[in-house]
């Protein structure tokens, strides 16, 4: 009886670790992208070339996050989980992983 309790409370500290692991990386995955996007060599600056100023680039990608985060807010959460969630949430889990190897390896993004 007590073998199978320790083993029960291995596997739920186990879980504990992974979901940090997991939310560890979604977090990267999130911050990384943001930074990718406004960053003056980021995804916005690339897709307007270099005519622009990175000042301009960085304010206008500010603002679409902040537009994005606005209308976001308006979402009710659903009584469910969805697939499109899960794939969200495992998509920024792998651009965080994705960050972290970039980081290892360059040094940087």
């Amino acid at each position: 009886m007590i073998e199978a309790r320790i083993k029960h409370e291995a596997f739920a500290v186990a879980q504990a670790c992974l979901g940090f692991v997991i939310l560890a990386l979604v977090l990267l995955g999130i911050g990384g992208t943001i930074y990718k996007i406004i960053s003056p060599d980021g995804w916005i600056a690339q897709a307007f070339g270099r005519s622009l100023s990175a000042g301009a680039a960085a304010l206008g990608s500010l603002l679409m996050v902040t537009a994005l985060a606005w209308f976001s807010r308006g979402w009710s959460s659903p009584q469910r989980r969805t697939q499109f969630a899960d794939i969200a949430v495992y998509g920024f889990a792998a651009a965080g992983l994705l960050y972290v190897v970039q980081l290892s390896i360059g040094g940087s993004f």
